[in-house]
This record gives structure tokens, C-alpha cells and sequence, in this order.
């Protein structure tokens, strides 16, 4: 992709600060509300790319009709909306307030008391490291920022901005309580690092990679290309992968943080890597189909899934 002028960079950079700005000096609720506006307009202002997300919608979903895909899409770009209003909110948000705000399965007594809750204190106790996984699912954002406030700080993959300035002002906001990023192309080295030392790895592996990185899993049915690098650095540092989404609950009227179930590599020496690799993949995209299930009003689905292809097999877009 082309290097952006400074003009560009500055096109992108204030309107965003602008509306940032706007948002986050109203009360939270309101922010929201706000946020949830401004996306229900784009999305009929300019639809959205909804022709990818219908297609989407009828992979995943081809037993609704074409009326209750509509109406999941028009909420999923409401929750992106919510996104927003509450990424707004993070400079002048406390402990106090995220704790409120965002519940962790985590934390229940019932969830520490079980077999797997206590195991997985254990080892980390030990000084395992481990890998959070979730979906483009609720709010990813929230989920992650509430987990360095309320837990211990995590350091996540990810691409940086195709915007100097815009990366510069997410990156600020997301760090606040000690979460820092680290490129996910070319970074396995640190990543490795994080990992071997003990600490916490997070990625949201659920979108679209080249062949050359990816390999073919499962995904509502349909051959997806997943990355294959989480799988790795697991067989590589022993980490556990811990499927864990973040989501918005009516009910409770605030965040519900879940975990599916602990996926480990192979505790002895494999004979096939490929089909190791395959086999963790395959799992960390079942637990984010099985989150996207529950949620589905809540998943992105305008990104194009699959647009990868298996070889000699026709495009989906």
C-alpha cells in the first residue's frame, strides 16, 4: 500500500479526533448513544459494503431469510457504533468505573472453583505463558483495556495503522493501563519472548490471511485461511491458547467477558507438526465460531472471510 501524503494523513486524522473529541467529553451513556447514531447513518448512507456481509450472513446463516440477516447486519453496525462511543470514554475512564462495567467469567467463583479455572491459575502461577484469542466480537476493545486494569497488562499482535497520526492516538488510548502492541508481521521474535518469560499474548486470529501465512480450517462450514503463526509460537513456548470474547449483555446492561475452552499443544514430541499446527488452529476457530454464534448481532461482518480461496476453487466476492 502507497505511503500517505500529509495531506491525507491529516484528512483522515481530524475529523476522527474530532468526533472523538465531541464524544469524550459527554457522559458515557450518551457517547454511546451517540456512537450507535453515527453508525446506523453510515450504514444507510453508504451501505456499508453490504453486499459482503449479506454474503457472510447467508454462509454462516443460511437457514434465516433475508430479513433477519438484514436486521443482524443493521445491528452489527449499531455495536460498532457502541465501539466508538466507548473507546471514546478510555482517557478518563477509572478501575473503578471498567470493573462496573465489564464482568469477567474469569473472576466467578464458580469459574475459579472448577477443575479448569484452578488449573489455569496454576499454571500461570507457574509461569506459563499464555495466548487470548477472541473474535471481532462486542467489544474487542474494551475487553482487552479492562483486562490490563482489572488482571495484569497483555501485549497484542497487531497491524499497525495505514495512518501514522491515527495510530499514534489508538495506540495512547489502548496502553493507558499498561497494554502495549507489538506488529504482527516480522514479530514472532517478540512475541516468542513475551511468552517464554511468562506473559500474556493477545491476537484476534478471525480474519482472512494469504495462503502464505494461513492454513485452511473450518469456519461455519466453509475452508477459511487462519493464521498459523498462534499455533506455532503455542507448540514453540508451551503456552496455552485461551479462547475468550467480550460481549455486551441487554440484561445486565454491561460488558460480559467469556472463555471457551483451554486449548494446549501436544505435551510430547509430534510426529506430524503440519497436522499439530492444523489441529490447534481448527479449535481456536471453532471456539471463535462457537462466540460469533452467541453473538451474532455483535461480529463484524463486513471483512471479507473468505476471500482466500483453496486452490482451484472460484472466489466467493
Amino acid at each position: 500500500m502507497a505511503k500517505k501524503t500529509t495531506f491525507q494523513v491529516w484528512a483522515e486524522y481530524l475529523p476522527l479526533r474530532a468526533i472523538l473529541g465531541i464524544l469524550s467529553i459527554l457522559p458515557r451513556r450518551l457517547a454511546v448513544r451517540v456512537g450507535i447514531f453515527l453508525a446506523k447513518l453510515f450504514y444507510f448512507i453508504t451501505g456499508g459494503r453490504k453486499d459482503v456481509a449479506l454474503k457472510n450472513l447467508t454462509i454462516a446463516f443460511p437457514e434465516k431469510t433475508a430479513a433477519e440477516r438484514e436486521s443482524l447486519l443493521k445491528a452489527s453496525f449499531a455495536n460498532l457504533g457502541r465501539v466508538l462511543g466507548e473507546f471514546s470514554q478510555f482517557e478518563k475512564m477509572t478501575r473503578g468505573e471498567l470493573d462496573r462495567l465489564v464482568e469477567f467469567e474469569f473472576e466467578n467463583a464458580e469459574f475459579k472453583g472448577s477443575p479448569e479455572g484452578k488449573r489455569i491459575e496454576a499454571e500461570r502461577e507457574n509461569g506459563r505463558g499464555m495466548i487470548l484469542v477472541g473474535p471481532h466480537l462486542g467489544n474487542w476493545e474494551i475487553g482487552v483495556f479492562a483486562y490490563s486494569a482489572a488482571r495484569e497488562p497483555l501485549t497484542y499482535l497487531a497491524r499497525p495503522l495505514d495512518n501514522p497520526k491515527i495510530e499514534e492516538l489508538v495506540a495512547r488510548l489502548r496502553s493507558r493501563f499498561g497494554n502495549r502492541s507489538i506488529n504482527k508481521t516480522n514479530s514472532v521474535s517478540a512475541a516468542f519472548e513475551v511468552l517464554r518469560t511468562g506473559g500474556i499474548l493477545g491476537a484476534l486470529p478471525d480474519v482472512n490471511m494469504h495462503p502464505k501465512d494461513g492454513i485452511f480450517v473450518p469456519f461455519f462450514g466453509v475452508e477459511a485461511c487462519t493464521t498459523r503463526g498462534l499455533a506455532m509460537l503455542a507448540m514453540r513456548t508451551s503456552a496455552m491458547i485461551m479462547p475468550m470474547c467480550c460481549v455486551w449483555d441487554d440484561g445486565k446492561m454491561k460488558y460480559v467477558v467469556r472463555y471457551g475452552s483451554m486449548i494446549e499443544p501436544s505435551k510430547t514430541p509430534v510426529s506430524d507438526r503440519n497436522a499439530e499446527i492444523y489441529r490447534l488452529t481448527a479449535e481456536m476457530t471453532a471456539e471463535m465460531e462457537s462466540f460469533i454464534r452467541l453473538a451474532p448481532d455483535q461480529w463484524i461482518w463486513t471483512h471479507k472471510r473468505w476471500k482466500t480461496r483453496p486452490p482451484g476453487e472460484e472466489p466467493i466476492y
